[in-house]
C-alpha cells in the first residue's frame, strides 16, 4: 500500500527572544552562504526541544530529523509531552508554517483543526464560514451546498448559524469547525487537541465521525490529545514525540505505556525507589508535609510492585497548629490517565481531624494488591485547608509504577465464570476499596 503522507527526515528551527528570523548580521550571513550554494550555517547550531533546561544557543529544534509514513485509512495518534513537538508537526503538515530541513509529500486534500476556530472568520457568519473554509480546502459551492445540512446538524448549532461566529462560545466554535473538517470529505484530516473544549456529548460525536471516516470512508486522520482512553479507542497506530523526536511508533498500547513510564526511565536507573521529599508547604504555620513513600514490605518501593507483599502509601509530616479544615486525599489513576478512586484519608478511616494534636505524624495507606490487576497505575497525594487553599497542591506529587500480579488463585480471575469470553475479569480493579490509615503522633 502506498502511503498517504511521508515526512521525510523533517526539521523545524526556531530563534528564540525577538520575533523575526534573526539579525541583519543573521539575515546576510545567510544569503551569503546562499548565493555561494553553501548550506545555511545556522542549521549546524541549536539545542534540543528541552523547555525545561536553560541552552546555550539562541535558536532551538522544535522537530529534528522526524520520519514516518501514514497510510490511507490509518487513525494515528501524536502523543508527548507539552513541548515534545506535537503541535509544531501539525502545523506543518497543515502548511501552517514550512519545515526548515525535509519533505512532507501529502496525497491528497488536508482538512486542519488545530485551535478553537481555526480558519474562521469573526466577523463572517457560521454560514459564511462553512462556505468559505470548504474553498479554502478546494471544495466546490455545490459540493458545500450538498453537505452544508449535514454539518450544521451534527454541529447542533443551526439558531446560530446566521450570527457572526465572534458571538459562539468556544465549544460552538469548535462544533462547527470540526463539522466543517469532517464532513467536506479531506482524504486527511488533522485534528489536535480543540476537541476538549467540547462537551461530553460532542466529543463522543467527534470520537465516532473519525472513526467513521476512517473505517467506512478510508480517510485518514493524524489525532494528538493528552486524553490516553481516547487515544486508545480510536487509534490503530501511535507515534510518541520527545523532545522534538520521534521516541516510538507503532502498537497504540506500548506507546501509551512508554508515555506514562518514560517520566520514571528519564536519567533513572530501571529499578528507581519512590520516596519523595516535600519542599513545598503551603501553610506552614498548620501542618508541614515531609516525605511520601511507596512502600513494599518494609522497604521502599521501586518502580514495579507486586503483591508478594504488603504496599502501602506513607505520609510524613508535622501538625503545627491543628486544623479541623484539614482534608488529605489519596488519588488512584490508572495508565490512561483514568481516575479509578480518591479517597478522603480522613473520611475513610477512624481518624478525624479532630484528633490530630501538634506533633509529628505518620499516615498509612495500605493498598489493596488482591484486587489489582497487572497495569501502570499513578498515585496523586494533595491537600487542602477547607476554605483557606491548597496545602499540598494536586499537581505536586504524583508517582507511577507498575503492579505485577504473581497469584491469580483469587476466583474471580477464573476463566470458568467467564465462559462468554474465555477471559479472566476485565478491568483494572477487581472492586472498590477503602483506605487503612495509621495515624501517629507524639
Amino acid at each position: 500500500m502506498n502511503p498517504i503522507v511521508e515526512i521525510e527526515k523533517v526539521s523545524k528551527q526556531y530563534r528564540l527572544g525577538d520575533v523575526g528570523t534573526g539579525t541583519l548580521s543573521h539575515d546576510l550571513n545567510r544569503w551569503w552562504h546562499t548565493i555561494r550554494g553553501k548550506e545555511d550555517p545556522y542549521l549546524e547550531v541549536g539545542d534540543v526541544n528541552d523547555r525545561s533546561v536553560q541552552g546555550n544557543s539562541e535558536y532551538v529544534w522544535a522537530l529534528k530529523d522526524i520520519s514516518f509514513n501514514v497510510n490511507p485509512g490509518e487513525i494515528v495518534g501524536v502523543i508527548g509531552k507539552n513541548g515534545a513537538g506535537k503541535s509544531t508537526l501539525l502545523k506543518l503538515l497543515s502548511r501552517v508554517t514550512a519545515p526548515t530541513t525535509g519533505t512532507i509529500t501529502a496525497y491528497g486534500r488536508i482538512a486542519s483543526l488545530l485551535e478553537v476556530g481555526t480558519g474562521f472568520h469573526p466577523e463572517l457568519t457560521g454560514k459564511e464560514n462553512v462556505y468559505l473554509n470548504g474553498a479554502i480546502m478546494g471544495m466546490t459551492k455545490s459540493e458545500i451546498t450538498d453537505k452544508f445540512d449535514e454539518i450544521v446538524e451534527f454541529a447542533g448549532c443551526a439558531r446560530y448559524i446566521d450570527t457572526p461566529v465572534k458571538r459562539y462560545s468556544s465549544g460552538m466554535y469548535v462544533r462547527l469547525a470540526f463539522a466543517v473538517a469532517a464532513h467536506l470529505e479531506p482524504e486527511i484530516l488533522v485534528v489536535d487537541e480543540v476537541l476538549a473544549v467540547g462537551d461530553a456529548e460532542f466529543q463522543k460525536k467527534a470520537i465516532g465521525k473519525m472513526k467513521e471516516v476512517s473505517q467506512d470512508q478510508g480517510r485518514t486522520v493524524l489525532f494528538v490529545s493528552h486524553n490516553m482512553g481516547t487515544i486508545k479507542q480510536i487509534c490503530n497506530r501511535c507515534v510518541v514525540l520527545e523532545k522534538g523526536q520521534v521516541k516510538f511508533d507503532g502498537d497504540v498500547v506500548e506507546a501509551i505505556n512508554l508515555y506514562n513510564r518514560k517520566d520514571i526511565a528519564e536519567g533513572e536507573a530501571n529499578k528507581m525507589s519512590i520516596s519523595i521529599p516535600l519542599e513545598k508547604n503551603n501553610y506552614p504555620d498548620e501542618v508541614i508535609f515531609k516525605q511520601c513513600t511507596l512502600m513494599e514490605g518494609n522497604h521502599v518501593a521501586s518502580d514495579e510492585v507486586s503483591d508478594i507483599n504488603e504496599v502501602s502509601v506513607v505520609i510524613k509530616g508535622e501538625i503545627i497548629k491543628p486544623n479541623r479544615n484539614l482534608i488529605v486525599f489519596v488519588s488512584l489513576f490508572d495508565e490512561y490517565n483514568n481516575l479509578i478512586s480518591v479517597n478522603d484519608v480522613f473520611e475513610n478511616s477512624n481518624i478525624t481531624p479532630e484528633d490530630l494534636v501538634p506533633g509529628e505524624f505518620t499516615l498509612t495507606a495500605k493498598l489493596p494488591v488482591d484486587e489489582f490487576l497487572p497495569r501502570n497505575y499513578r498515585i496523586n497525594i494533595s491537600s487542602v485547608i477547607h476554605y483557606q487553599g491548597w496545602a499540598l497542591k494536586e499537581d505536586e506529587i504524583n508517582f507511577d509504577f507498575r503492579f505485577i500480579k504473581t497469584n491469580f488463585s483469587h476466583p474471580v480471575y477464573s476463566e470458568s465464570n467467564f465462559p462468554m469470553t474465555g477471559k479472566s475479569k476485565p478491568g483494572y480493579l477487581n472492586t472498590s476499596f477503602n483506605w487503612e490509615l495509621v495515624y501517629e503522633k507524639n
